[in-house]
């Protein structure tokens, strides 16, 4: 079975200055990382900008107000639940993704077919973490 995930969503990409504009944004499940999804989009002109959420977060955020650090997730109330936003904050700044609630939601099913919600941290799970950090002393040796 395969143990990686991707798929990509246009999303638009909103600033605090005002500027708005469409952008892909690939999301990237793997079954070693589990509890999350990472979030990659490129900009004009810089490196990729990446971002690891909680797929918990992602799944609540579809339906209400979810999260309270740097990353938040609701849905759009005046779009009647067809669109969520993601809110990112970091020292440099602070954007909001809006995107398709279906399309997200579309994703996090077929990551739960990989990992099913409640299941990322298995028994399979602790001893691949264990045999990769066994294998990683023994090659420091």
């Amino acid at each position: 079975m395969n143990s990686t995930l991707r798929g990509q969503i246009l999303m638009e990409l909103a600033t605090p200055a005002g500027v708005s504009f469409q952008i892909p944004v690939r999301l990237t499940f793997t079954r070693i990382k589990a509890w999350s999804i990472q979030l990659t989009f490129f900009l004009p002109g810089d490196e990729p900008v990446q971002w690891n959420v909680s797929r918990e977060l992602l799944l609540d955020g579809l339906s209400d107000v979810a999260g309270e650090g740097d990353v938040r997730v609701r849905p759009l109330a005046w779009h009647d639940g067809e669109l969520v936003a993601i809110t990112l904050r970091s020292p440099e700044g602070e954007a909001e993704l809006v995107a398709p609630a279906t399309a997200l939601h579309a994703f996090l099913l077929r990551t739960d077919l990989l990992v099913p919600f409640g299941e990322e941290f298995s028994d399979e799970w602790l001893d691949q973490g264990i045999a990769r950090l066994l294998t990683d002393a023994e090659s420091r040796r």
